[in-house]
């Protein structure tokens, strides 16, 4: 006889997706600042208009809904020029065995676990973005990306790839 809930739920089990993260890159940073703004001004419009009272000047909300109209139109100009200069790179979360294999391949140095490093970065987060790549990032391009990218850019690739190892997805309940 099978347990036909265990069953049920054992099947949704192995069919729960992965996690995935994103890393957008613009290759414009006017363009980049023409979006972050028109996403800003657009909040602002609209928080304007929230705030707005019902019974307030007929006159002043037509000029808040015409201001509220431009921000939107501005962000979806600004918004389709962002989309056409930004690439963007997927991470997924590997399996448990897998991650610790690929720590196990990159031990710390002798200095490092001195230091409790638990692996060598140097040579494991290239490792690691490549593994998690959804896009087929091979190590070398990740090796060359995390050392000429600015700082904060590398910073971002490797926490992208080594975050998304760590999402949590369960809910821990109270009987």
């Amino acid at each position: 006889m099978t347990n036909t809930t265990w069953d049920a739920l054992a099947e949704r089990l192995d069919n729960v997706k992965k996690p995935v993260r994103t890393l957008s890159l613009c290759d414009d940073p006017d363009i980049r600042d023409r979006y972050r703004a028109a996403q800003a001004a657009a909040e602002r419009s609209e928080a304007v208009l929230k705030e707005f009272p019902k019974d307030g000047d007929p006159e002043a909300l037509a000029f808040i809904q015409g201001e509220a109209s431009k921000a939107k139109t501005e962000l979806a100009a600004a918004k389709k020029a962002y989309d056409t200069h930004t690439i963007t790179l997927r991470f997924t979360a590997l399996e448990q065995q897998e991650l610790e294999d690929l720590q196990n391949k990159h031990p710390a140095s002798e200095e490092g676990e001195e230091q409790g490093d638990q692996f060598e970065y140097d040579t494991f987060a290239p490792a690691l973005v490549s593994a998690a790549s959804l896009d087929g990032m091979p190590v070398e391009a990740a090796s060359r990306y995390l050392k000429t990218w600015t700082v904060s850019d590398a910073r971002d690739l490797w926490n992208a790839a080594w975050s998304i190892q760590h999402a949590k997805r369960t809910d821990l309940g109270k009987g």
